[in-house]
């Protein structure tokens, strides 16, 4: 006799399938949701004015000067999106990274006017060195052995945050990896005056091959050495949480781990482990790879931007930082992908 049931017979218990049947079912049991308004969407800030320069390895991404940012804001406000992060790019560096802390450099600038133009967009300012040195390190380095002095760096970029508050930033985001930054950064908004400016760490920051095209972005590569003496080696996830924890305790408001995608397991247990509002960074060179891909017709680009997207919601993250955002903003818009 068969171990099996006769075709003819019912099937009982859970069977999967049966919600899977059309679309209305897919969407009524969907575990893991995406919306606009979890989107933070990058921008590249340079001196001058009528610049709108592409970026020839992150497609649809420009470096842009101040007075070019109403028409993107008007793009970005039609499509949902609410929150933006700021990178600086300074017509002139040095060996301190001083245009970072100028009143009158391409950030401030820029959240000044975003925050003119539409007071209500939540403005995150990137809080580095890179962009800004000569050398293109993260903090103070003394000769070309590439390795940081810390403590030198850390008032710096605390002048750097308070610079930023005082032109209206929402939110500070340091992302130079330099140990104590967090509680430099507090103690210097303190001082100043921004009590109720929070800090968004960039908590665990891995020294990734994937960083590539947003060096080139930014024009922050550095001229000699890397950046592995400072930023986490890929390898480690039990150190991710030494890092998370040890600004947690300096005072983060808020978490992020970067680079997202080849970290979903890190995203997860900060997940676990903290309460802390959680962002993952899809960072440059995971955009870039999708897109080319998608342009050599290999895959099917917007549908496996939104399952990546997708993927670091199921991880935990609350909030993604992408260069898909104005993508992924239209394809929700419009039901596709």
């Amino acid at each position: 006799m068969s171990d099996h049931p006769p075709t003819d017979a019912p099937l009982h218990g859970l069977r999967p399938r049966r919600t899977r049947r059309t679309p209305a079912l897919r969407a009524f049991v969907r575990e893991t949701t995406l919306s606009v308004t979890q989107l933070i969407h990058p921008l590249f800030i340079v001196e001058g004015r009528g610049v709108r320069k592409p970026i020839e390895t992150m497609p649809g991404h420009a470096q842009l000067s101040v007075d070019q940012l109403e028409a993107e804001l008007r793009e970005l406000l039609s499509l949902g999106i609410r929150s933006v992060l700021l990178f600086g790019i300074p017509a002139r560096k040095d060996a301190t990274g001083a245009g970072a802390w100028d009143p009158q450099g391409p950030v401030p600038q820029a959240i000044r006017e975003l925050k003119r133009l539409a007071p209500g967009l939540l403005v995150i300012a990137d809080v580095c060195l890179c962009e800004y040195t000569a050398h293109g390190h993260c903090g103070i380095v003394h000769d070309q052995s590439g390795v940081v002095d810390n403590d030198a760096t850390l008032p710096i970029l605390g002048r750097t945050a308070v610079a930023y508050a005082a032109a209206g930033a929402d939110i500070v985001a340091p992302s130079a990896m330099m140990d104590g930054q967090v509680a430099a950064i507090r103690s210097a908004l303190d001082v100043a005056g921004f009590l109720d400016t929070p800090i968004l760490s960039y908590a665990a920051k891995h020294a990734s091959a994937f960083y590539g095209p947003f060096r080139g972005a930014a024009e922050s590569t550095p001229a000699f050495g890397d950046r592995r003496a400072y930023q986490m080696d890929p390898a480690n996830a039990r150190e991710a949480l030494v890092e998370v924890q040890l600004d947690v305790d300096e005072g983060a408001d808020l978490l992020m781990v970067k680079p997202a995608g080849s970290a979903l397991d890190i995203i997860r247990q900060v997940r676990d482990a903290f309460p802390h509002p959680l962002v993952a960074y899809q960072v440059s060179g995971e955009y870039a790879m999708l897109k080319a891909a998608a342009a050599n017709g290999w895959v099917d680009g917007p549908k496996c931007a939104m399952e990546s997207l997708l993927a670091f919601k199921r991880a935990g993250a609350d909030a993604i930082l992408t260069y898909f955002a104005i993508d992924a903003a239209r394809w929700l818009r419009d039901g596709g992908a």
